[in-house]
C-alpha cells in the first residue's frame, strides 16, 4: 500500500467532497438526532446513557453502535488526506464518550451495557456483539494511522484483549463465533497496526470455528429456552444465513445473507494470505467464482432476494426484485481488494471497478443526503405499497432510516478510494483504478511519488508520470479493462507509441525499466458502447441486452423516456451515439437511439388476445448511467430492454 495517497480526479473528486462537506456532516447530525425529516439514530444518546451521563434506555437496533465506529473511521480517513480541526474535535469528543462508555473490563456495546448486562454472548446468531467490536477496532486504527493519536486504539485493544479471554480453543473459553462477520477482518488490521500476533490467532480462531459441530448457534438458543431477537428470520437454526453451514474451507457457493459472506471472506483472505494457508485461499478462490460467475448483477449487485438479503440459486437475477444491498457492494469491493493485495488478477479489479461505479456510488443522491439501501434494476413505482413482492424496494433514496448501515458504509469507503487504487508487490505496483491523484512509495529506500491525471470515466484516457530523485527500477502494471479490447489500447511511453502485444499477463500491461524523474505513461482505451447479454441460464435477461460504456452500465428513466418502459424494444441494428449533456445532473455522457414501443392494443377491453400483432411506433431511447437514476423524481427505471425480434 503506499504510504499517502490524495485524489484529484475529475469524476470521484465531487463525491469525496460531498462526504466531505455534506455526507458526514450530515450523518453526525443525524447520529445524535438533528435530522428532524430523518428517523431517530440515537447512537450518540445511547452512549452517553452508558457514560452515565443521561438517563433513559437504549433505543435503536441491537447494532446501533456500529454507526458511530463507521462514521469516525470516515472522518479517519478524511483526516489522513486534508487537516480539519472540527471534524477532528468532533472526532475526539465521542472518542472520549466512547472511553467513558467502556468497561472496566474493556467491554463495549451500549445496547448489553444497557439492557442486558447479564446477556453478554449468550446470543452470538443473532446479536452482533463482534460484529460491533469489529467496526470499533477499525476505526481505532483508521484514526492512529490518520492522527497519531492512540486514544481510540487504546479502547479498541483493550476490546479486543479482553474479547481474546472470553475465545478460543482452551477450556472454559467460548468455543463459537459471531453470526455477522467483521472482527476477523478487523483482527488482522489491529494485528498488522500492533505486531501482537494474538489479534491474529483470534481471527484465525473465529474463522477456523465456523460451521463446526456440534452447531454453536442451536446451543446457546437451547440455553436461551428459544429466546430470539429477530422473530422474522431462523437465524439460531438457518445456518447458511450466517455462513456456518460448512466450515470456511469446505464451503464451495455463496450461500446466505450476502454482507455476511463478503465479510468473511475479507477476513479469510487476509488470515490466508498473512498464514500462507493456501486452503483457506483456494476455498476464497471457489466463493470468488461462485459470486461473480453465477450470483453477480451487471451492476456489481449481489444478493437476489429480500429474505435474508440473500444469495439464492445460480443464475437467480431478478431485476426487479432485487436486494442488491449497497453495504454487499461495498463488501464485494473489500473481498477484490485483498484479492488484489495476495494475487494480482485484473479479474478482482474488473469487479472492484464494476461495483464502485455502479451500485456503490449509485447508493448515494448527487447531493449527498440521501441513500439507498437495496439496489434494483428495474423499477415500476405504481406496484410499491400494493404488491408486497415490492415492498423493499424504493423509487427515491431515502434521508435516513432504522438500520443505518449503508450511509457510513459509503462514507468510509469513498473517504478511503485511495487505498484501492494500486497495490504493491515486490517491485510492481499495480495500477487498479484509473483514479486521478498522488500517491507516495518508498522503493529501495527512494521515495517515489506517482501522479496519475485521469479522464478515464467519461473518455477512456489517464496519464501517470513518475517523481522520483533518483532512477529507480520498478514494474508499472496497467489494468487493462475487461470492458475494451485489448487490440485498440494504446499505450505511449514520454511519447512514443509502446507495442502492447506480449506486454499482458493477468490482465495488467507491464512496464518495466529504470523510471527516471518526468517519465510519463499515457494509456487509452477505447470508449464503444456495448450490447451486454447475460447468460443464457438468466431466465430474467434472455432477449434484451443492457447498455455499457466504459465502466458505467446504463439505465432507461421515465423521465427521459416516458412511462411502461417494458413496452420499449431496441432493434438489433439500431444505432446508438453517446453524448456528453453538461446541464444533466452535473454533467454525464448519455446514450441515444432509435428504438420502438409497443403500441396500444385495438381493444382495451381484451386482456388476452390469439393471433395478435401488437405493432409497433418509432421512439426516440435515451439511457443515463445507472448511478445517476432517481435524482429527477420518482418514476419508473430500466437497465434490461428487450431487442426487437427477440423474445422479451
Amino acid at each position: 500500500m503506499p504510504k499517502r495517497q490524495r485524489i484529484e480526479d475529475p469524476f470521484w473528486s465531487e463525491y469525496i467532497r460531498l462526504v466531505r462537506e455534506v455526507v458526514v456532516p450530515y450523518q453526525w447530525d443525524a447520529l445524535n438526532d438533528r435530522v428532524p425529516e430523518a428517523e431517530p439514530s440515537y447512537a450518540i444518546r445511547n452512549f452517553k446513557i452508558a457514560a452515565g451521563e443521561e438517563r433513559g434506555r437504549f433505543r435503536g437496533m441491537v447494532f446501533q453502535d456500529s454507526d458511530v465506529a463507521k462514521w469516525l473511521e470516515a472522518a479517519a480517513y478524511l483526516l489522513e488526506t486534508e487537516p480539519d480541526p472540527a471534524l477532528e474535535a468532533a472526532a475526539d469528543e465521542v472518542i472520549g464518550l466512547i472511553g467513558r462508555a467502556q468497561g472496566d473490563d474493556g467491554y463495549v456495546n451500549t445496547y448489553f451495557t444497557l439492557e442486558e448486562p447479564e446477556g453478554r454472548w449468550t446470543n452470538l446468531a443473532e446479536c452482533h456483539e463482534l460484529y460491533v467490536a469489529g467496526h470499533l477496532i477499525e476505526a481505532g486504527v483508521a484514526y492512529w494511522r490518520a492522527t497519531g493519536k492512540t486514544s481510540l486504539l487504546r479502547i479498541a485493544s483493550r476490546l479486543a484483549d479482553y474479547i481474546d479471554t472470553v475465545f478460543g480453543p482452551e477450556p472454559g473459553k467460548l468455543h463459537g463465533y459471531d453470526g455477522h462477520p467483521e472482527i476477523e477482518l478487523a483482527l488482522m488490521k489491529l494485528y498488522e497496526a500492533s505486531g501482537n500476533e494474538a489479534y491474529m490467532r483470534l481471527s484465525q480462531y473465529f474463522l477456523n470455528q465456523r460451521g463446526a459441530k456440534p452447531d454453536f448457534y442451536s446451543d446457546q438458543w437451547e440455553k436461551r429456552g428459544g429466546a430470539v431477537h429477530f422473530h422474522e428470520l431462523d437465524m439460531n437454526r438457518d445456518l447458511a444465513y450466517s455462513q456456518a453451514h460448512l466450515p470456511v474451507r469446505e464451503q464451495r457457493s455463496a450461500e446466505g445473507h450476502a454482507v455476511r459472506l463478503v465479510y468473511m471472506c475479507a477476513g479469510m483472505a487476509d488470515v490466508a494470505a498473512e498464514t500462507g494457508d493456501e486452503e483457506m485461499m483456494e476455498a476464497c478462490r471457489r466463493l470468488w467464482r461462485s459470486i461473480v460467475s453465477r450470483r453477480m448483477y451487471i451492476t456489481g449487485g449481489i444478493g437476489s432476494q429480500r429474505h435474508g438479503e440473500s444469495f439464492t440459486l445460480d443464475y437467480d437475477l431478478p431485476g426487479d426484485t432485487a436486494y442488491a444491498e449497497t453495504c454487499a457492494s461495498i463488501g464485494l469491493v473489500f473481498f477484490a481488494r485483498r484479492m488484489l493485495e495476495h494475487d494480482p488478477h485484473a479479474e478482482y479489479a474488473d469487479v472492484m471497478e464494476r461495483a464502485l461505479y455502479n451500485t456503490v456510488v449509485g447508493g448515494m443522491s448527487r447531493d449527498g443526503r440521501r441513500f439507498f439501501y437495496v439496489n434494483p434494476l428495474e423499477v415500476f413505482p405504481a406496484l410499491i405499497g400494493r404488491n408486497r413482492n415490492y415492498d423493499h424496494v424504493k423509487p427515491v433514496r431515502q434521508g435516513w432510516f432504522g438500520c443505518a448501515c449503508c450511509p457510513p458504509n459509503i462514507a468510509r469507503l469513498l473517504a478511503s478510494l485511495g487505498q484501492y487504487i494500486y497495490v504493491g508487490k515486490g517491485r510492481t505496483i499495480y495500477a487498479n483504478l484509473y483514479i486521478g491523484g498522488e500517491s507516495r512509495w518508498e522503493i529501495d529506500g527512494a521515495e517515489v511519488m506517482l501522479e496519475q491525471q485521469s479522464d478515464y470515466a467519461w473518455n477512456g484516457k489517464s496519464r501517470l508520470t513518475i517523481r522520483t530523485g533518483r532512477p529507480v527500477e520498478l514494474t508499472l502494471a496497467l489494468r487493462i479493462p475487461d470492458w475494451t479490447d485489448a487490440s485498440g489500447v494504446e499505450l505511449l511511453v514520454n511519447g512514443a507509441l509502446h507495442p502492447i502485444e506480449g506486454a499482458i499477463a493477468d490482465g495488467y500491461a507491464r512496464l518495466t525499466r529504470a523510471w527516471e524523474s518526468g517519465d510519463q505513461v499515457d494509456i487509452r482505451f477505447p470508449l464503444e458502447i456495448r450490447r451486454m447479454k447475460g447468460h443464457p441460464s438468466v431466465r430474467h435477461t434472455v432477449g434484451k441486452v443492457a447498455l455499457q460504456r466504459g465502466p458505467f452500465v446504463y439505465c432507461l428513466e421515465e423521465a427521459d423516456n416516458g412511462p411502461e418502459l417494458h413496452r420499449l424494444r431496441l432493434p438489433g441494428d439500431g444505432e446508438l451515439l453517446a453524448r456528453r449533456d453538461g446541464s444533466l445532473l452535473g454533467g454525464l455522457t448519455v446514450i441515444e437511439g432509435t428504438g420502438e414501443r409497443i403500441s396500444d392494443p385495438p381493444d382495451e377491453d381484451k386482456l388476452y388476445a390469439a393471433d395478435v400483432d401488437w405493432g409497433t411506433e418509432p421512439a426516440a431511447l435515451r439511457w443515463i448511467p445507472y448511478y445517476a437514476w432517481a435524482n429527477r423524481g420518482e418514476g419508473e427505471m430500466a437497465v434490461w430492454i428487450g431487442e426487437s425480434g427477440e423474445e422479451g
